[in-house]
């Protein structure tokens, strides 16, 4: 995916008439950084290392100013239980969870079905278990499960997600596949159908915008981000409630993100400039 990413947001760049070099992040960034000397670095990194605040920290040592979060946004938001502790001391709606052992995990149910495990900093819905209601045991985990991992109630509904660039929330996409929104769904072809604007009631719509924007701002992010959200459609409002805010959403002109600034007007070449225009140090 990160692969993916970086590929279209270099092709987008050069064509807004940028100079671009593509860097494929190892253990030998820190001495290309200093052989390539850049002005901006544009961060197209997904998952751990590149998400959680270690590349930011990085850049921030070398000096280079680079686009998205900085280093303590990204590593609160890839902390799923410190982003929701952050989130609900707001007011912001998250569903309940606790951080557990795993051996404890596959030994009882550690709340009552349903519910999801999950590990604690991962994205892209990697190594995520729901356990139905009518489980009598508790799940099997593999063994590249963490061992501590996140228990959290199951949140039934409708998959909303809302994108942030700069102080902006920009639309609502309703996500539409045949089970949930899962790996596969999200970067196999045909995995899933997004629509937009969401079909949904009008107040529902603004608290996407509202909650989205909020916890971006909570979170201390810069850049573009995405919260995504399950909603509960027989609870009304009470039933909107915040899954997760991702400082690194995918950036293919077919990503989620992408697709609601395209949308808002905003071109995807546009997109990945504003971006470079708001790279920094020091946040």
């Amino acid at each position: 995916m990160s692969l993916s990413t970086g590929h279209e947001c270099a092709e987008a760049l050069r064509g807004e008439g940028f100079e671009v070099v593509e860097l494929d992040a190892g253990a030998d960034i820190v001495a290309r950084l200093g052989e390539i000397q850049p002005d901006v670095c544009f961060n197209a990194l997904h998952g751990r290392w590149g998400e959680d605040g270690c590349v930011q920290g990085i850049l921030e040592w070398l000096r280079i100013p680079y686009t998205h979060s900085g280093v303590l946004a990204s590593a609160l938001a890839m902390d799923k239980e410190r982003t929701k502790a952050a989130l609900r001391a707001a007011g912001l709606p998250v569903a309940h969870s606790v951080i557990a052992d795993k051996s404890e995990v596959q030994a009882r149910h550690i709340m009552q079905p349903p519910y999801v495990v999950k590990p604690n900093n991962e994205g892209s819905s990697v190594g995520i278990y729901i356990v139905q209601k009518s489980a009598n045991q508790p799940p099997f985990l593999n063994e590249e499960m963490p061992e501590r991992v996140m228990v959290e109630s199951y949140v039934a509904g409708r998959e909303l997600t809302t994108a942030v660039i700069g102080d902006m929330a920009l639309t609502v996409t309703d996500i539409i596949t045949d089970s949930w929104y899962d790996y596969h769904a999200k970067y196999d072809a045909g995995g899933s159908r997004h629509v937009l604007p969401a079909d949904i009631p009008q107040e529902i719509f603004d608290a996407c915008l509202s909650y989205a924007k909020r916890a971006h701002n909570v979170l201390g992010c810069r850049g573009l981000t995405r919260t995504d959200y399950r909603w509960d459609e027989e609870k009304g409002l009470d039933g909107l409630i915040i899954l997760e805010t991702n400082t690194q959403p995918g950036m293919t002109p077919t990503s989620l993100a992408p697709e609601q600034a395209e949308h808002m007007g905003i071109s995807f070449g546009q997109l990945c400039r504003l971006l470079v225009e708001d790279a920094s140090c020091n946040r």
